[in-house]
């Protein structure tokens, strides 16, 4: 097992780090802990440690000045940085005195993992530890691009870390496009470098669904559009030669930088359709739209009046506005029965969407009857029916989780346990259900989020033993689940508006 030290000054952090993950997974230990830079040192004095996770605001010494101090005891020291702050000077300084990662909180646990991973691996190749290995490079650019492209990153940050990572997109035009694999992505990530080694404005990076995306900024439109797509083709098809299957969706070609955000979206949605046509590998977003197989911007239905119905769980309004959104379609001059197919299709993909970012699981298999019954109507009254059932289906998914007494449960639960070590990652697994999506049900039936209701419903019982009891302060925030005083005396003067000796002192 590799030996890993956390420092945080946020008690909430460091028991967060303990239940984010299964350490032994990762072949890891977590050895020790530590509230600022210098309580850590003295500990790594002693203390044989392979993995150091700090944060870098803190009291008495801060994370920087404890790498510099912790790599003259351990020269082999693998560092991950924790950070609240977007800050370029201490990315920049950081890179330099060699981290495996600058994790922005809160912490994206799928990078956490990765990191991980590629430290291990590091780890056991004992490799040398040079301070700009591709790996740290690759993270970061990897972090720095899809933030971008979700449109997360400041335009003077995306500039300056750009610069660093050596990303230039200097001409006017972009295109994206999106390459799944259905294996390792390892090998396939090296083939697309080496595709496009020799072009200065194209990179590549993994996003956080684990695809590859491969970002190009063109000079002309149509000339440099085509090329990538050919480039694209001539890759697709030696993967296929190696016996290595993927699927790429592109999107079309977009301004930089104004349209980038929407390029990725494009690209993303594209590969939904290898749903619908399962035996291509290759699907294009513009000759989607052009050929009458995408609706896209030109969509008839708006859909944001249906997402609404679907969170409302609303089956009733919901396949009215099917019949009466079809119908309206149906009468328009000119309307040709392929078209209402394809406005079919394309709703199926959207309820798949829809549901799919609400219980963060794939749901594909669930609409793949759908999109059959759809391909083999015969009528207008069969095709509405079809998408009445899918809305009824998504609908029901919603309202099972709905009656099922979950959220009940857990609350029933934090009502014995409050005082035990909680989370959304332990309370997930007894429940079996992902700690993202129950943090998403607990905060729709209570209105406040985990930690948000954790911190209130502790500084509730706090104040009952404050006023009934003769217990020192130090007692009570134990009895309540704190084990750090100072973090609860933080919590309390937030919930109540003064110290708990100053509430103590009314009663």
């Amino acid at each position: 097992m590799y030996k890993v030290f956390l420092v945080d000054d946020e008690p909430f952090i460091l028991e967060g780090l303990y239940d984010l993950l299964d350490w032994s997974q990762f072949e890891m230990e977590i050895v020790g802990q530590a509230e600022h830079g210098q309580m850590a040192l003295e500990a790594l004095a002693t203390k044989p440690v392979d993995v150091l996770i700090t944060d870098i605001s803190m009291p008495v010494m801060n994370g920087l000045s404890l790498i510099r101090e912790a790599r003259k005891l351990h020269p082999d020291l693998k560092v991950i940085i924790l950070s609240g702050f977007n800050e370029f000077d201490y990315l920049k300084e950081g890179m330099q005195l060699g981290i495996e990662n600058y994790l922005l909180k809160p912490i994206n646990v799928e990078e956490l993992e990765s990191t991980l991973r590629n430290t291990v691996a590091k780890l056991d190749s004992s490799k040398s530890d040079q301070l700009y290995d591709d790996y740290s490079i690759q993270i970061l650019k990897d972090n720095t691009l899809y933030r971008w492209l979700t449109q997360q990153i400041a335009e003077s940050e995306l500039a300056q870390r750009a610069e660093l990572l050596g990303i230039s997109f200097e001409r006017p035009f972009i295109r994206i496009a999106v390459l799944r694999p259905e294996g390792s992505t390892t090998d396939i990530f090296r083939q697309v470098h080496q595709q496009f080694s020799n072009e200065d404005q194209v990179t590549q990076f993994r996003d956080v669904d684990g695809d590859i995306i491969i970002v190009a900024a063109l000079a002309n439109e149509a000339v440099d559009g085509q090329k990538l797509f050919r480039q694209l083709e001539e890759l697709a098809d030696r993967l296929r030669d190696q016996g290595q299957a993927v699927r790429i969706g592109v999107s079309r070609v977009g301004m930089l930088p104004d349209e980038s955000a929407i390029c990725y979206s494009e690209a993303k949605k594209s590969m939904e359709y290898f749903m619908i046509f399962p035996d291509r590998y290759l699907m294009d977003y513009a000759s989607l739209e052009s050929a009458g197989e995408r609706t896209g911007a030109g969509f008839p239905i708006q859909w944001r009046d249906y997402a609404k119905l679907i969170i409302a769980r609303d089956h009733g309004a919901l396949a009215a506005r099917i019949l009466s959104d079809f119908g309206q379609l149906q009468l328009q001059s000119g309307i040709r029965p392929y078209e209402l197919q394809h406005a079919a299709l394309e709703l199926i993909i959207r309820f798949k969407m829809e549901l799919e970012s609400i219980k963060h699981t794939d749901e594909s298999e669930l609409y793949q009857l759908f999109l059959g019954r759809i391909r083999e109507c015969t009528s207008f009254e069969e095709l509405v029916r079809a998408l009445q059932d899918a809305a009824q289906v998504t609908i029901n998914s919603l309202l099972q989780d709905m009656k099922n007494p979950i959220v009940n449960q857990v609350l029933s639960y934090i009502a014995v346990h409050y005082a035990a070590e909680l989370s959304l990652k332990t309370l997930g697994a007894q429940y079996h259900l992902h700690p993202v999506y129950l943090g998403q049900l607990f905060h729709k039936e209570t209105g406040e989020t985990f930690a948000e209701y954790i911190n209130r419903y502790r500084i509730e019982r706090a104040k009952e033993q404050l006023k009934n009891t003769n217990l020192k302060v130090h007692e009570i925030a134990r009895n309540v689940g704190y084990w750090e005083t100072g973090y609860f005396y933080k919590q309390f003067r937030k919930y109540v508006g003064i110290s708990p000796t100053d509430y103590k002192g009314l009663s």
